[in-house]
């Protein structure tokens, strides 16, 4: 991953950037705090950044401080590098907004860690942040009915937003993700459908013999 150092030290950095490296990862170079700030504002931004806590211009912790007061969806995950390693100190840089901390001379396996440890969280909060986004695109595509609907008693259209009547049908599928199948209950298949019997004819009556007289 993209990974931002900010040392003012030309052979601390030089090591930083080259182990870096080695471990797969992409570097941006910074030389002060105010390189620093300036890169971290940018919004392609790297989402890990190790800062010494002493250099010119804006210290690691101010830079810390700065960047919390910006609110993000994935903040950047904060390493403080430091020879300070006295508790107070430590406090100090973690109450400023650093995630963790690496005390000069640092082992480079402990870096490493740290790193990784960085890398893995900058990674759940961005899968989480995205899985948050995608689902409030979800919701926005959502249309729910709420609220009265003026309805005709007599022919059941319902009078919209722009003040005119609609068949019910296609008021419900512009406002809801329902769509019409159309059918027939069994009261309208009777009702409508129905086939009267035939009447039973009756068979013609043969007519009367009649009596000649001859």
């Amino acid at each position: 991953m993209r990974v931002l150092i900010a040392e003012d030290d030309s052979a601390s950095r030089k090591i930083l950037v080259t182990m870096l490296a080695n471990w797969g990862h992409e570097v941006v170079v910074t030389s002060d705090g105010n390189e620093a700030w300036a890169r971290l504002g940018e919004a392609d931004a790297p989402k890990l950044a190790i800062l010494d806590w002493m250099m010119p211009g804006l210290d690691g912790v101010e830079v810390c401080t700065k960047l919390r007061e910006v609110k993000t969806q994935v903040p950047t995950y904060v390493i403080l590098l430091t020879a300070r390693g006295s508790k107070d100190d430590i406090v100090m840089g973690l109450r400023a907004g650093a995630d963790d901390y690496v005390v000069k001379p640092f082992d480079k396996n402990e870096l490493n860690a740290r790193v990784e440890v960085g890398r893995r969280v900058v990674e759940l909060q961005t899968a989480l942040t995205d899985r948050i986004n995608d689902l409030q695109k979800a919701l926005d595509h959502i249309k729910t009915l709420q609220g009265i609907l003026p309805i005709c008693s007599h022919c059941h259209k319902i009078r919209n937003d722009t003040e005119s009547w609609e068949h019910i049908e296609n008021y419900i599928e512009g406002h809801s993700e329902a769509q019409f199948s159309h059918s027939i209950c069994p009261e309208c298949l009777d009702k409508y459908y129905s086939e009267e019997p035939e009447e039973e004819k009756q068979p013609d009556e043969e007519p009367e013999e009649v009596e000649s007289k001859t």
